[in-house]
């Protein structure tokens, strides 16, 4: 019997004219592309590239074309994930303000409603933007609810009609009074503190968050903390001796506006937040503008 020699493959290897620019343009430039479409999705699959409008401004600036050279290419990137932030998208890292939040109460969701300083109110004595949060229990589910979906669309959309106004979040003004809410059957069992320039102004953001859960606000259950110490204006001056070296101190409850930029929900068991309203277009919410 013959023994059978198997045909070798055929010798794998490069065109003679092949650049290797050229078809890194060709992978590249179609994966990127889709994630701008999603990033704008908001834009509708019909948009033509314009200027008209500052959203539509930056999709024609990320969206990467044939012509591109390394340059432009790196640019375009840098742009879509470091600025505008879409390489922290879905990342399990952080996700709301620079004060800790406690852990998530064992069944019950978490709604947290994130604020931060709009860009153009940031005075030149600030190191970094200001920024809150705050967050109510959903005392009437568990994370293992059938209806759960369904009731965090529900307010999801109750957000949008409270906290949202012509796709722009609302403005509190922080300050240095502390004004505490306590009402653990409703969801603020720790008795939640917001930092405001007066009473009303953090009163009117309590109502809201309970008009988003359907549950009524109890004005008796308010209590203030009015300390003596007045809110930092502008530069901090004063210094201290950390290791040898000198350090401005930590401003005191700067008096700022804060926006309102977006909500999301932490449910226990589930490791990544599910955003519900982002006024910010970084992530992908429940519910769109």
């Amino acid at each position: 019997m013959t023994d059978i020699i198997p045909k070798l493959p055929p010798e794998d290897s490069l065109p003679d004219n092949f650049d290797p620019f050229e078809h890194l343009q060709k992978m590249y430039i179609p994966q990127h592309n889709a994630l701008v479409n999603q990033y704008f999705s908001d834009l509708g699959n019909d948009w033509k590239p314009n200027i008209a409008s500052s959203r539509s401004a930056l999709r024609v600036a990320c969206t990467m074309v044939d012509n591109d050279n390394q340059s432009m290419m790196s640019l375009r990137h840098h742009l879509l994930f470091d600025l505008l932030g879409y390489g922290r998208k879905n990342l399990l890292l952080y996700y709301g303000a620079n004060e800790n939040i406690d852990p998530p109460v064992e069944g019950h969701p978490k709604i947290v409603f994130y604020f931060s300083q709009d860009s153009h109110t940031l005075g030149a004595e600030q190191s970094r933007k200001s920024d809150a949060e705050y967050s109510i229990r959903l005392m009437d589910l568990e994370n293992t609810s059938l209806n759960l979906k369904q009731k965090l669309i529900e307010i999801a959309n109750e957000i949008k009609t409270q906290f949202v106004e012509n796709k722009l979040g609302i403005i509190l003004i922080k300050g240095s009074l502390g004004v505490i809410y306590k009402d653990a059957k409703n969801g603020f069992s720790s008795g939640r503190k917001i930092l405001a320039d007066t009473e009303a102004d953090a009163i009117d953001i309590y109502r809201r968050m309970c008009n988003v859960i359907d549950k009524p606000f109890d004005e008796n259950k308010v209590s203030t903390t009015n300390p003596k110490k007045n809110s930092t204006i502008g530069e901090v001056v004063e210094t201290q001796i950390i290791m040898g070296k000198t350090r401005k101190k930590k401003a005191y409850r700067r008096k700022k506006p804060v926006r309102f930029r977006y909500a999301y929900a932490l449910i226990p068991g589930e490791p990544q937040p599910l955003f519900l309203i982002d006024t910010t277009y970084r992530y992908n919410p429940l519910v769109k503008l």
